[in-house]
């Protein structure tokens, strides 16, 4: 079988253990916008805005099944994934390395936060003088803020530079995620439950 020969790598991803049912019946987990909405509450717009840029861009590089509308988050160790908790289980996955979409998990609050985010020191220091240039005392208030649509030209250059979170520079257990966008059942090695351990 095709599968069997590409090479897979170990993801760790908790879930809400309703997705058993899931998997049970259809074979495979895929995440919907509803449930994003359901976890984060009050704040879901927000973070929808986030995470719909996500798609979008992890789309591009790795094809998103039709039905799909979010990725499902997945830690790379299983010394940094979130532990089962009441009403959640951990998968334990083997994925095709070409089905996996990796990204830098601490660029990605500058997505959330919609806020430039830099190439380096360099960048950093010059984005700070360009604030100070245009009179602006932070780069928080473009999107939500009192700038909100006065500066068009730098929520562009915001949008551009978020791009980074794709670009990584370090390479570790605590700052790399690899995402999916479902999780099928032959991918699963193990499912544990609260009070199991992760191995």
């Amino acid at each position: 079988m095709e599968q069997d020969r590409r090479e897979t790598v170990r993801l760790y991803t908790r879930q809400n253990d309703k997705t058993l049912y899931q998997l049970e019946r259809d074979g495979r987990i895929i995440n919907q916008r509803a449930y994003v909405e359901l976890h984060f509450g009050d704040i879901a717009p927000l973070f929808l805005e986030s995470y719909d840029w996500f798609t979008r861009k992890a789309s591009a590089r790795v094809k998103k099944p039709a039905d799909v509308q979010a990725p499902i988050w997945c830690s790379i160790s299983r010394e940094n994934c979130l532990r089962p908790v009441p009403g959640t289980v951990v998968y334990v996955l083997e994925v095709p390395k070409d089905q996996v979409i990796y990204f830098d998990d601490e660029k990605w609050d500058y997505v959330l936060n919609r806020i430039y985010l830099p190439k380096d020191r360099e960048d950093r220091e010059q984005y700070r003088r360009h604030l100070r240039e245009l009179g602006v005392a932070n780069g928080f208030e473009f999107f939500q803020g009192r700038y909100k649509g006065m500066y068009p030209e730098e929520e562009r250059r915001i949008r551009e530079s978020w791009e980074r979170i794709f670009d990584i520079d370090r390479w570790t257990i605590f700052n790399v995620c690899g995402n999916i966008w479902e999780i099928r059942e032959e991918w699963v090695l193990r499912i544990v439950h609260p009070g199991e351990d992760v191995v």
